[in-house]
């Protein structure tokens, strides 16, 4: 039976975009080998695509930066995308696990002072507005390469103890070296297009579209301490969250 209702852009608008959504999950899973990808004729044999369909699906994926492709030489993937389980990036896994946030991540700090607190980030912690905290804002670096841009606002006694330690790793790890615990992590997430200043420390270009999180973490008794706001590459990385159904 054939397809109906493909909408605006029409048939072949549709199977670019698919073929393009599919072999984009395959670049960023790392499902090539050697970052090669297969030349033209091996594709359209594979997924039934016409050459044109072909083209410019991998048109798109050149233009979104992650494959680089020259004649004579071929299609290369160009991006080493990480994959994390969303615990992980709640900072609740086991900190002894081979985690992308247990020591393979370092921070590049932009700001680390004790200011008053923001209106806004006053009402999201319960706190008055213009208490002392510590704003904490850093690039972190991935085989140093930038992957994410965070901005933290610590409330005190947290924020003070978080002043002089070394931060050298991630920020679960800073936590933990500070002689911190938390009973709770938050995400509420969304998408942005990058301005021109978080363009240029991330290394993308300006309106690239960036995950970002905004983050609330608890301690044990359940007070909010922490409120971070986090702008993240999409082409760098992929959140696994997986959720089992309860048996009736």
């Amino acid at each position: 039976m054939a397809a109906r209702g493909h909408g605006p852009g029409g048939a072949h608008d549709a199977q670019v975009r698919r073929l393009r959504d599919l072999l984009r999950s395959a670049v960023l899973r790392g499902r090539f080998d050697g970052g090669q990808l297969p030349g033209e004729a091996e594709l359209m044999a594979s997924y039934g695509a016409t050459r044109a369909t072909v083209r410019e699906a991998l048109d798109l994926l050149r233009r979104e930066g992650l494959i680089d492709r020259r004649q004579g030489v071929g299609t290369h993937v160009v991006v080493n995308a990480v994959l994390a389980r969303m615990a992980e990036a709640h900072g609740a896994a086991d900190p002894m696990a081979d985690s992308i946030f247990n020591r393979r991540m370092r921070p590049r700090v932009l700001d680390r002072s004790e200011v008053p607190l923001p209106a806004v980030a006053a009402e999201r912690l319960g706190a008055p507005p213009g208490a002392p905290c510590l704003r904490l804002e850093y690039v972190a670096l991935v085989e140093d390469e930038p992957t994410a841009l965070a901005t933290n606002y610590v409330l005190f006694p947290e924020g003070e103890r978080l002043l002089a330690p070394p931060f050298d790793s991630d920020w679960y790890a800073l936590l933990r070296e500070a002689g911190l615990r938390f009973g709770e992590s938050e995400f509420i997430m969304g998408c942005s297009a990058a301005d021109p200043a978080t363009a240029s420390l991330l290394a993308v270009a300006e309106g690239a579209p960036l995950i970002t999180f905004e983050q609330v973490i608890r301690d044990p008794d359940g007070r909010p301490f922490n409120l971070a706001h986090i702008h993240t590459r999409g082409d760098r990385f992929l959140f696994v969250s997986r959720a089992v159904r309860a048996t009736p």
